[in-house]
């Protein structure tokens, strides 16, 4: 079964095209820019990254020029539509009403659609994907696969705001988190790899990158997660702030007479790390210039780790302890000083990093701590794509997720 895995940004589309029974990528890539006059496609070809220009004016365009470069006679992998047997789409807010991914119907949709007022940056996005497809490939079945789904088994203690009960109950507003089917895979992966079960043990998967979100899982189940009704809560991130004061947001808006548009830019695109260090979002350039003794730069490092730190300290007093931490996403897979500076502060739980193998690893499974630490440390690559896809493939063969 050939599966089709989209993830539909604003202005951009990732794809990834994978034979599911034989766990291969056929095809990978994404496009970008999508209604300006510089978009392109990006993709892989015999091993070579390749870049083409595109003129394309929405998702559906997108979506089209992707379906016609697999099957291109130049860089295609399949001959026609017809060997794409099923889609799956990312579905970034799937609120109260999914806790698994569904095949895509009418009533689905609508409730999809329902959850744009909580998700309005992401929700209609997607929605634009499943239009697309539902337009070319009429007949191809379809499954959403939420980022929030993971979450729905945390207690009200954990997802509950100390708001006027009646917002809950009004306009849904509650923690949902993000990032659930990579905390998932993880969770599933890390407990493959060490040949344990996961309902016996309490993980923390740190989910570290431009976004970033932990998650506590007590024995299989999410029971709480740093983000929040939208993905600026919890950690400190790239251009995110993560928790801050709600009074603090008040003040700068009523001095600088900030709408809300106006403080939903600064809060989502204008802080994190790069709102602090000045330099970039990207951890490599802040990383180079801490080296080379910019305050700043070291200032957000320092930030970035302690947001981290005391988040896995938190999460393991809820959970009363911890068997098992996991590092993934573009950070936390790749950068091994974040994981050593974070470990080091973990010494009272039990903590002991191996050195010499967390600094030669740069994003493979791995044990990155000693023997003799009482918490295992493992470096796990996430997977989204390929979970996305193993969903999709179950429902659409009539198995529970």
């Amino acid at each position: 079964m050939n599966i089709l895995v989209l993830n539909c940004g604003s202005s951009s589309v990732k794809y990834k095209l994978i034979e599911i029974k034989a766990n291969k990528v056929l095809a990978e890539g994404g496009i970008e820019k999508i209604g300006l006059p510089d978009a392109f496609i990006k993709f892989k070809s015999d091993g070579k990254k390749i870049q083409q220009d595109l003129d394309i004016s929405d998702h559906t365009g997108a979506i089209k020029a992707i379906l016609d470069n697999l099957t291109s006679k130049q860089y295609g992998c399949i001959k026609s539509f017809d060997e794409i047997d099923a889609v799956g789409h990312r579905v970034v807010h799937g609120g109260e009403k999914f806790n698994k991914s569904m095949l895509i119907n009418q009533e689905v949709i609508d409730m999809i659609k329902e959850c744009y007022g909580i998700a309005p940056l992401h929700n209609p996005v997607n929605m634009a994907g499943i239009n697309a497809i539902t337009a070319i490939l009429p007949q191809v079945p379809q499954v959403a696969v939420f980022d929030t789904a993971f979450h729905q088994t945390m207690p009200p203690k954990a997802y509950m705001y100390a708001l006027p009960y009646k917002y809950y109950i009004i306009d849904h507003v509650r923690r949902y988190g993000f990032h659930g089917t990579s905390h998932r895979y993880v969770t599933q992966r890390v407990c493959q790899y060490l040949g344990v079960n996961k309902e016996e043990k309490k993980i923390i998967t740190c989910h570290i990158g431009n976004g970033g979100s932990i998650t506590a899982v007590y024995h299989g189940r999410s029971i709480d997660t740093t983000m929040g009704l939208t993905p600026t809560e919890g950690l400190m991130m790239g251009t995110r702030c993560g928790d801050v004061d709600p009074g603090a947001l008040l003040y700068l808006m009523e001095k600088h007479h900030l709408n809300s548009r106006g403080m939903l830019e600064i809060t989502n695109k204008l802080s994190g790390i790069l709102g602090i260090t000045g330099i970039s979002p990207d951890m490599r350039e802040v990383n180079a210039a801490a080296a080379e003794g910019d305050d700043r730069a070291q200032l957000g490092l320092d930030m970035y780790e302690h947001r981290i730190t005391k988040y896995i300290g938190a999460f393991a007093a809820e959970m009363n302890g911890v068997d098992i931490i996991v590092f993934t996403g573009g950070v936390g897979e790749h950068q091994a000083n974040l994981r050593a500076n974070v470990c080091r502060t973990l010494g009272y739980m039990g903590v002991e990093i191996d050195d010499k193998v967390n600094d030669a690893n740069n994003g493979d499974e791995e044990v990155i701590s000693t023997e003799r630490s009482r918490v295992k440390v493992v470096v796990i690559p996430t997977d989204e794509e390929y979970m996305i896809a193993k969903d999709t493939e179950a429902i659409v063969e009539g198995r529970e997720p």
